[in-house]
This record gives C-alpha cells, structure tokens and sequence, in this order.
C-alpha cells in the first residue's frame, strides 16, 4: 500500500556525490536505534478504514461510532449517516487548518500593533512602502509618522478577526464576478474567527445536518483563512521583515558545518527566527562560541520558518518537514528552536539521542521535556540571546567522531515575492499576460505543502514540476515543497533545461529558474493575489484563467483549508492523497466533479505524479481554449 524509500548503505564519502540524503539518514538511525516517522508509520500499519473513509465519529460521548454501510450500522447514535458525518469531519478538519494559518497572521498583527504603540523595540517597519501601499489600497488616512501608520493598519487588520468588523480587508483585491458568486452561495467569510468557530457549531450534534450545507461553509472557513488570516501573515510579515527579493542561498543536509555551532529555527513564524538570527550575530556570544571549540555559529532553516528566512535572509535551508528528525541524525545540531505548528512531538525524544537542545518558545506550543522561553515582542531580544547560549554550551558536548553530513549543499534562487515578479515585469502583469497568450508561457502551477512518509520523500513535488515545465507550464513552489525542488536543481536558472522549448527561452532571457520560490506555506496567499491580479488586468473570474494549484504529498488540516480555498477561489486543485472523504459518495462527488457548477473549480485526486502531470495539462488546455488561446 505505501511505498518506502530503500537504499543501499553508503559511506559518508560516497553519499556526498549522493542528491537525494533521505534514504542513508533513515538507515543511519535505524542502526542507531533512533525512531523515526517511518519507523512509526509501519507499526501503524495497516491503519483504520474507517478512520480513513471518514466515517468515524467520537464527537460525542453517545459514541464513539463507526459508520458501515451494507453491515446494519449505517447510522450512528444520533442518526448522523455517512454523508453527515463525514462531511463533520471535514469540516473540522478544514477549520483546524484555518485556525492555525489565521492564529500565524494574529501574531504578526499584534507585532505590527505594538511597534505602532511603540511598546517593542525589537521589531521596527522594514518596509515603509509597502506600509504605506498597504494603508493606501484599504482606504487609510493617517497624518502622521510611520508608527501611526502600523498602528492604523494594524487596527484595520485587528478589526478582520471580529465578528462585527466590516468585513475582510482584501477581498477588494477579487474580481467582482467572483465576489458576486461568493455572495450568491453565502460563502463570504465574514470573520477570521467567525467561521471556524460557526463550524464547530455547526458541527456539534444537533446543529447543521446537511452535509452539503456543511461542505459549503467549509469553503467559507477556508476562504477566511486565504483571504483573511493567511494574507494578513504574509503582507505584516513584509513589512516588518522586509519583501522578500531574489537572491541566491543553500539547501539540504550539507548546509550543516562540522566546525561551528548549529541552530535549526523550525516552525512557521518569523517573529522567533529573526531574533535568533540577530542572537548569533552577537559579539559576545560569538566569542563565547569560540571559546567553546567552534569557529562561528551557523542558522539554518527547516520547513516554513526556514521557508521565511530563506526568502527574506538568504539563510540556507536544511530540509523540510519529514527532515526534521533525521537532522539530528547527523550528531551536528547543537538545537532545534521551535516555534509553532508541524513540530513532530517526537523532536524531543530524537534530540535525546544526541546531544541536542529541543527549545520551545511559543506560549501555543508546550513540549514536554524541552527547554521552554516563552518569547513575546518585549522579550524576544533577551530571550534569543540566552537560547543561543543554550546551543553553544551543547556544542561542548559534541562527539565530532560521529558527525556525518552526508552531502554536499545545492544552490538555490529564492525571493520571489508578488512584488519581486512584478518588478522584473516592468511593474505590471501585462507581460506575463502576453507570454500566456503567445503560449510561451501555457499556464501556470503551484506546487505547495507538506511531506508524508505515505509517499516516497520529494519524488511526486520533482516529478510533478518536471511534467509541468516540460510542458511549458511555470510552477510556484511553496513551504516543504520547496527543498525538494531545491535538491533536484529546478530552483536555479540552469533548472531551465527541464523545460520545454518556448518556456526555456523565455526563462533564459529572464536569468530565472522553471521553479520559483514564492514562500512559505502562508505565502500561498500570494499566488491567489497573483491569480486575481491577472484575472482582473485579463477581465475575467479567475476560474477562467489557465492555472491550477497541487499538493502531491500533503498531511495537514492546514493542507486541506489552503486546497479548498483555492477551489472556492477558482482554482482546480490536485491532491496526490485523498482527503478523509472517501466513505460518502455525495461528498466525494461534490468535491471531484460537483465543485466544478458551483465554483467554477473542483479538486482531482491522482497519487502517480505522471498521470498528474497529464491531468493538468489537460485542464490548462481547456482553460486556454475557452479563452480563444491555442490549447
């Protein structure tokens, strides 16, 4: 059923000529007797059925019940069949999603609220023109210095969490057609909180038993997410840390450094990376570095918090998700620092094995058995500083013998912000809008998400972007997605020989790579922008415009809300796994076929990322047709 990594034993010599580092860090722990996530999935394997169709249910202590078609338990407890109670299911699932993405982009707006009340000084405004377009663009009039501004805009973006706010600050930046549409099926998100929290209601027994009703505020939930809590985390985050620009930095195990201190900044806020960037740039703790035996302390990256680094600091970054764990295989991570969301719990126990610090500093985010900072905007430059000593009194205990750093690291160009791509177009989409008529460009793809152990490490996000761009179609790589581009060679220009003929020529002229790095997880806020910003300079909806949106090996309800916020946007969707819907036929069929009449988009689900790859072609086609474009 899953298909597992298998590679012969290499020495570290021989690995560092090696691309893929995966499959010899898995072997190294095995023989170490570190456990891993694929050591966990096979002892959970073969896992539940019903679980996975999505027809279990313990909502309510009447069960817990497990719904069976064809066996006389077609219903549970309460009545709900299969249709409700997985269409409950997935609407938690999505407003779990929804409400970590939107709690990310609170942090960032109570950041921006305090450096406007002037209560931090660890945080300043890296970007005042994009402050300024921002408070411009959302109608705000403030006399006055760059403070009252944050202040302003802050505010405004506060007021989008509200259940009485005036609605979401950047749905101005969608097509009319599509906001009309969103008004006629009641599916505006009308609040950040409002709508996860309306779907835990829903939810609850008793409440809301149409599951089509339910799939519909599903989107709705997910579309305050992309719309709303996403977008005020990516556009806050420019601004306080800078629009990210290209630029060329490192990926994979190999940015490692035998010689010096290593700290991996793990998570997906930025608010916690920076200052621990800043941290290892101090004089004193560099000498006390020194005076430990190292020659410097080196910041590297692991999935989205990496993702915000490399894309702004040009910090290298050392894997993604289903990396984190085999880092510290290499015995060279003096400590993790983590933030919040998709920090495996089993961090801890694996840094156990080494001599590695596990630090936690979110007040969200508790960890047995780490070492806890609880970091907050006045404290944050303090607190940094001591989790930096933290990692250099660990470095004392390193065993340099068993150190291995199994390859050598690959260069990247990261950097690709909305503005950065409008930029190298003169400052507006009309060109790319005539290399998509040309056929230059055929269409666009984001790539996006997670890892899952279901699935060979890296191979179906590579496999999908090479059927993609030989075909002449751009891809847009987002978080966990974007080392495994990285280590394949797509994310630097010379990537352009993968391409086909007529884009290669235009990625040649420009010096870009087929595959641009648009971000972390909460930048896929970015290519919608991107897709409303072209749909609207076309004047069309957006679900007439040639692209679609792909996660070949996603795991997470945050995976989930961003899928079904780019369907509800216009955008069709691959998954290269099926969400839990699997045990209703209705929900199903809504979500593959039916999603298309009402919201002009749907998701495909397609593990072979090949077969993928011809399936998106085929949908770009069509969209060009439409369009009067040769397919």
């Amino acid at each position: 059923m899953y298909e597992f990594q298998t590679y012969e034993q290499k020495t570290s010599t021989e690995c560092s000529e090696w691309k893929d580092e995966t499959g010899y860090m898995i072997d190294k722990a095995r023989q170490r007797g570190v456990q891993t996530a694929w050591d966990r999935l096979e002892k959970q394997t073969p896992q539940c059925n019903v679980c996975d169709a999505g027809l279990s249910c313990a909502k309510c202590v009447m069960g817990p019940c497990r719904i069976i078609p064809g066996l006389d338990r077609e219903r549970g407890v309460c009545g709900a069949d299969a249709d409700l109670t997985v269409a409950r299911n997935f609407g938690r699932f999505v407003a779990g999603g929804s409400a970590a993405h939107s709690d990310h982009g609170r942090d960032l707006v109570e950041v921006l609220l305090e450096i406007g009340e002037g209560k931090t000084d660890a945080y300043e405004i890296r970007d005042e023109e994009k402050l300024r377009r921002l408070a411009s663009e959302l109608g705000l009039k403030v006399n006055g210095d760059i403070k009252a501004l944050a202040l302003a805009l802050a505010r405004r973006l506060g007021e989008d969490f509200s259940t009485f706010g005036p609605g979401l600050a950047f749905l101005g930046r969608l097509p009319q057609k599509r906001l009309a549409l969103w008004e006629k099926l009641s599916i505006t998100p009308r609040g950040i909180d409002r709508e996860p929290v309306e779907m835990l209601h829903r939810t609850h027994m008793g409440v809301d038993c149409d599951p089509i009703s339910l799939c519909l505020h599903a989107a709705r939930v997910s579309l305050a997410d992309g719309w709303g809590g996403s977008m005020c985390g990516t556009e806050i985050s420019d601004i306080i840390f800078g629009t990210p620009k290209p630029g060329k930095t490192k990926v994979n195990l190999g940015v490692l450094k035998k010689d010096m201190v290593n700290i991996l900044v793990h998570g997906h806020s930025p608010v916690v990376s920076e200052m621990i960037l800043l941290a290892a740039q101090d004089q004193e703790i560099l000498a006390a570095a020194k005076q430990a035996g190292a020659s410097g302390i080196n910041i590297a990256g692991l999935c989205c918090t990496g993702n915000e680094l490399l894309m702004r600091k040009g910090i290298p970054l050392a894997g993604n998700h289903m990396m984190t764990e085999l880092t510290m295989v290499t015995g060279a991570v003096e400590a993790i620092i983590a933030d919040y969301q998709c920090i495996m719990p089993s961090l801890v126990t694996v840094a156990s094995c080494y001599h590695t610090k596990f630090i936690s500093t979110s007040d969200k985010g508790h960890f047995p058995g780490a070492v806890r900072f609880h970091f907050t905007p006045q404290n944050a430059r303090e607190l940094a500083g001591k989790a930096v000593m933290v990692a250099v009194e660990a470095f004392k205990n390193r065993d340099q013998s068993k150190v291995d750093i199994p390859v050598e690291p690959v260069e990247i160009l990261s950097g690709f912000s909305n503005e950065a791509i409008l930029d190298a177009l003169g400052g507006t989409p009309d060109p790319l809008i005539d290399a998509i008529k040309a056929g230059t460009v055929r269409g666009a793809v984001g790539i996006v998400g997670c890892n899952n152990p279901k699935l060979k490490q890296d191979y179906h996000h590579v496999t999908l972007a090479k059927e993609l761009i030989k075909r002449d179609i751009l891809v847009l790589v987002t978080g966990c997605a974007t080392s495994a581009m990285g280590k394949a060679g797509l994310l630097v220009p010379e990537g352009a020989s993968f391409a086909g003929e007529k884009l290669k020529g235009l990625l040649n002229a420009l010096g870009i790579p087929p595959v641009l790095h648009v971000g972390s997880c909460v930048d896929n806020s970015r290519i919608i922008h991107l897709c409303a910003l072209l749909a609207k300079a076309i004047g069309v909806d957006i679900d007439a415009l040639p692209v679609a949106a792909s996660a070949p090996e996603w795991y997470s309800e945050k995976a989930a809300a961003i899928g079904l916020y780019a369907v509800a946007t216009g955008i069709t969707t691959h998954l290269g796994l099926p969400p839990m819907i699997l045990g209703s036929p209705t929900i199903t069929n809504l979500a593959v076929s039916g999603l298309n009449s009402v919201v002009g988009a749907a998701f495909m689900v397609e593990p072979d990322p090949i077969k993928a790859g011809a399936l998106i072609d085929a949908h770009i086609s069509s969209k060009r047709v439409a369009l009067g474009l040769s397919a």
